[in-house]
């Protein structure tokens, strides 16, 4: 086991060979479940495509962990993830795509590029400096023109590539910063009302594709509610499962029979029992 550093310093020559190590061995024994004639047949199935729940599913899990706070975990959820890094490289590399060594070659020279006032000249004295450079450099590398008052395509990027909740959250945020943004919450309040009338009257004559549409409009309008009040969507939806579990767990808990086989008042007599005891002190 390779034990960590005590402090943030550059780790030891001798600690970052133990760290080296258990990368090797690491992508040895990913290279052996994928070794065509000897490997594991689950791993030898998988296709980056396929892979794609299993790296959503880690990174979430991850980031449970560290809301959590507990260390073992993070460290064990960080080597899931890990693993799914591993093993997308492998599977490219076996198709002559690329290796681990070209991701890692890729990601740190882009951070050196990225990074000048540390790797060159540049100024970068606060975090402001340091994001303008960055977006300047992207836009650079990928041969675009360069203009910070232009959010469509950080607007594009967020719809597709972060959870659609968290991403109407930081369209919603950036576009508000823009001057896209209503004089007052009582503004806010008046588009939800609004909103949610147009959900209602599409569900009652109009076809399936409009009923999406208007549900989104009523998400996207009560994103921009929980930004005015300094809420996180993401955040409170996820602390709402998490209570629906425990109370269900406790309904499971106490039922005599199948769920499927009570009435409605007498499953919301349990929940409001199980909702009761959860809120109760600990003692």
């Amino acid at each position: 086991m390779v034990s960590a550093p005590l402090s943030s310093e550059m780790p030891s020559p001798s600690h970052r060979a133990a760290i080296l190590a258990a990368l090797e061995r690491l992508i040895d024994v990913i290279a052996q479940l994928r070794h065509p004639e000897t490997g594991c047949p689950w791993d030898l199935a998988q296709t980056p495509t396929s892979l794609i729940p299993y790296v959503i599913e880690e990174a979430y899990e991850v980031v449970d962990a560290i809301q959590v706070g507990e260390k073992d975990a993070i460290a064990e959820e960080l080597g899931d993830l890990l693993l799914q890094v591993v093993l997308q490289a492998q599977v490219a590399s076996d198709k002559g795509d690329f290796d681990l060594g070209t991701v890692a070659t890729g990601i740190a020279d882009k951070l050196v590029r990225r990074h000048p006032h540390i790797f060159g000249d540049a100024s970068g004295a606060t975090p402001e400096e340091v994001s303008q450079n960055w977006d300047r450099i992207k836009a650079a590398e990928k041969g675009i023109p360069h203009n910070p008052n232009q959010l469509t395509p950080k607007l594009v990027k967020y719809s597709r590539t972060l959870p659609p909740l968290m991403a109407a959250s930081k369209i919603s945020v950036k576009a508000a910063k823009a001057g896209f943004e209503w004089d007052d919450i009582d503004g806010v309040w008046d588009k939800f009302h609004e909103e949610l009338g147009e959900f209602r009257a599409a569900l009652a004559s109009e076809p399936r594709e409009n009923q999406q549409a208007e549900l989104g409009d009523l998400l996207f309008t009560l994103v921009n509610l929980a930004r005015w009040y300094d809420l996180d969507p993401s955040e409170a939806l996820q602390s709402t499962n998490r209570r629906f579990i425990q109370r269900f767990e406790l309904v499971e808990a106490v039922a005599e029979k199948p769920l499927g086989d009570y009435a409605i008042d007498e499953l919301e007599a349990l929940w409001q029992k199980a909702k009761a005891r959860l809120a109760q002190p600990e003692s």
